[in-house]
Parts: structure tokens; C-alpha cells; sequence
């Protein structure tokens, strides 16, 4: 299935000379929907995984998704202020600000295998936030898996810097 064909582009947000891959329209789409999550999940149907980890917010639609199709729990990473308990949290950068995102404290123990799901890796900022969050608390990351790549923007390279394994069901390079 083709991925990039159901997926939006919208010029000039959230700021001028930024092209959002709105994900929302292959989420529309039963097969699209499907394809993804299944795209998603394959690659870990028989692996040694405890976990999935998704960041806010798209993040938990598609992990959650991944979570539930391999029998596994789910963890969320969330903006400030949003978790009720205690939380460890990591400041980052985004292509165009600051942010900073939040785990509940004791959501992954120490040796937990963790997929970590999001719907699209640009910079990167986000991921290796939740990267280096799950490794604080002892977990081993065996794999980044995003719908959407946006190559040009170093994201996936950024955290293969970081020894991770990145997948994305497609992407959108040079613009």
C-alpha cells in the first residue's frame, strides 16, 4: 500500500517554511489505518519485546495499536504536567522551539525490552528524549518505528548516533 498517498501536506505549519505530514487522512483510511499498524508491528511478532512506548499524542494512537496487536503493555510519554504521579522528565529542542516530555517513574524497570512507536521522526528531538528517558530507567530500546521519515531533517540518523534501530514505513525526502 501506498502510505504517502494518504497523507497531507500542509505548507507552512506550524510555522512559515515547515511542510506538516498531517497523518490524521491516512488515519481515515481503514486500509491505510490497518496497514500501518500492521506495518508497524510485523517486524516484532516474534521478538523478545516487553513493552511499546509511544509519545504524545499520535504516538499513542499508533502504539497503542502496536501495544495490543503483539499482546504487549503500553507506556505513554507525555508533555509537562499531564501525568498524575511522579515523573521523570527530559527538555529538548523541535525544528521550531522547546519542549519537554515526562514518564511516570517506575513505567519500565530495569532490563525491559522497549519499542518506542511514533507517527513521524523529523529532527528527532522528541525521540531521543524518550530515548535517553527509557535508558535512565534502565531499558533497553530495541527499536525506533515511526510511520513517516523525513530524512532531510537528521532525525533517524540522530538516533542512530545513539546506537538505536530506526524503521519508518515511509518517507518524504528533499522537501
Amino acid at each position: 500500500m501506498n502510505l504517502q498517498s494518504l497523507i497531507r501536506t500542509i505548507p507552512n505549519h506550524p510555522i512559515q517554511g515547515v511542510q506538516f505530514r498531517d497523518v490524521t487522512t491516512l488515519m481515515l483510511d481503514p486500509e491505510g489505518l490497518r496497514s500501518s499498524i500492521d506495518g508497524l508491528a510485523a517486524r516484532h511478532v516474534d521478538a523478545p519485546v516487553d513493552l511499546v512506548a509511544g509519545i504524545e499524542s499520535r504516538g499513542f494512537i499508533f502504539g497503542t495499536a502496536v501495544a495490543y496487536r503483539l499482546g504487549l503493555g503500553f507506556v505513554p510519554f507525555r508533555k509537562p504536567g499531564k501525568l498524575p504521579g511522579e515523573t521523570l522528565g527530559r527538555d529538548f529542542e523541535l525544528e521550531y522551539g522547546t519542549d519537554r516530555l515526562e514518564v511516570h517513574v517506575g513505567a519500565i524497570t530495569a532490563g525491559q525490552r522497549v519499542i518506542l512507536v511514533d507517527d513521524l521522526i523529523a529532527t528527532g528531538g522528541t525521540a531521543e528524549a524518550a530515548v535517553l528517558l527509557m535508558r535512565e530507567m534502565g531499558a533497553e530500546v530495541i527499536s525506533c518505528d515511526f510511520v513517516v521519515s523525513l530524512p532531510d531533517l537528521g532525525g533517524a540518523d540522530r538516533l542512530r548516533d545513539l546506537g538505536c534501530e530506526v524503521h519508518a514505513l515511509c518517507e518524504f525526502a528533499g522537501d
